[in-house]
């Protein structure tokens, strides 16, 4: 009766997030009807050419070596063999290659961004004209969340943008057509479940805590001039393999009750771009459906290229979970573009261009409600 009545709640549950999702998907809609008739058109010209730069935050989705430069950061990636597949080298990416933000960059036919950090260590007056990435490994939403290993929360990567702007070391002429891409979340969730500390906040409570801190973030670039905004999903947390460090967590299935905390949190955040005409005037926004996408790849996973979609390529211990890959007693894989996941945490390169593909030029089933091609490519009324 006891499991009866949860199973009762739970479709309760979910009947009322697809009503709410429901109801803002038409008036997202219709709100974006009337935006094009203010003069939003989208482009004919070849990808890219409307969009010079893109600013990047997050965390180790995109992290493209920010750590590197923080004294004392213990989350790092800026050792092999990281980076072996495409760079060569490592490059405090954490994967073997590129991530999401460097194929969008390639697509859009713009060079790479640069990590905040690395610009400003090295001393240069004039900041790169294609955009920065500000993203740091291990960072989350929630101020606190791994501050005790030296990332760079949200909070502080947005005041270092909004520095940048004030300073006018970026051409605020370039903001309202540039991309700008967000991802963090996946930290903060794996970490609700650490058995260190007891939960204050019901999983719904603490995922709207971490929605209520992604709403001032969009509130604040918005005022700094962003006007094409993309946010992307978490993928399913609970399906990676650092899950075996967990104490209760199965090994031999995905986490079920943290996926369902992710999927609760991405149901805001597809709620937060759908009120994007509302809350922001001449706005656009996106919703990357990354969780989604992902579950494709583990359900087919032959159609996809994969050989192992539970394992790390690169690790120890049970699902090659249990160690980070590059440190002491590490084993990796032959064919590392073959897995779902190069490390504990991380997806491969692999992975990502094949998420990359479906948020470029994808369909509204993989992102909504046009991909990053049409939104780079929509020329926005000037206000």
């Amino acid at each position: 009766m006891k499991f009866r009545n949860e199973r009762e709640r739970d479709l309760e549950r979910e009947r009322e997030i697809l009503e709410e999702h429901s109801v803002m998907e038409r008036r997202f809609n219709y709100l974006l009807v009337i935006s094009l008739l203010l003069g939003v058109s989208f482009s004919a010209v070849a990808a890219g050419s409307n969009v010079p730069a893109i600013f990047i935050f997050g965390d180790s989705i995109f992290d493209a070596g920010n750590n590197h430069y923080i004294k004392n950061c213990t989350a790092q990636a800026d050792f092999a063999p990281y980076g072996s597949t495409f760079f060569k080298r490592p490059t405090g990416r954490f994967t073997n290659g590129r991530t999401v933000a460097d194929f969008i960059s390639q697509f859009l036919r713009i060079p790479l961004q640069k990590p905040y950090l690395e610009i400003v260590n090295g001393g240069r007056q004039n900041y790169p004209a294609n955009g920065i990435n500000f993203a740091s490994a291990g960072s989350g939403v929630l101020r606190a969340t791994n501050n005790e290993t030296g990332v760079t929360p949200l909070q502080v990567q947005l005041q270092q943008f909004k520095t940048l702007v004030d300073q006018n070391h970026i051409n605020k002429k370039i903001l309202q057509k540039s991309l700008f891409l967000f991802e963090s979340g996946s930290n903060d969730i794996f970490n609700y479940f650490y058995p260190f500390d007891t939960p204050t906040l019901t999983p719904d409570a603490y995922a709207q805590s971490m929605l209520k801190e992604v709403q001032l973030f969009i509130d604040t670039i918005h005022k700094l001039g962003a006007r094409k905004i993309a946010v992307f999903a978490l993928g399913p947390v609970g399906c990676v393999p650092a899950r075996a460090l967990l104490p209760g967590a199965p090994v031999n299935k995905c986490y079920g009750k943290m996926n369902k905390m992710v999927k609760y949190y991405n149901t805001g955040l597809d709620n937060l771009v759908k009120g994007l005409p509302v809350r922001y005037p001449g706005a656009v926004g996106v919703f990357g459906g990354v969780y989604k996408l992902v579950q494709i790849f583990r359900d087919d996973p032959k159609r996809y290229g994969f050989g192992n979609v539970d394992n790390a390529c690169c690790g120890l211990g049970t699902l090659g979970g249990q160690l980070q890959c590059g440190k002491e007693g590490y084993t990796v894989c032959k064919n590392p573009n073959e897995y779902l996941f190069w490390d504990f945490f991380h997806p491969s390169e692999h992975t990502y261009k094949l998420i990359s593909k479906a948020l470029w030029a994808g369909d509204t089933t993989r992102i909504r409600p046009f991909n990053l091609k049409k939104l780079a490519n929509i020329t926005l009324p000037r206000f």
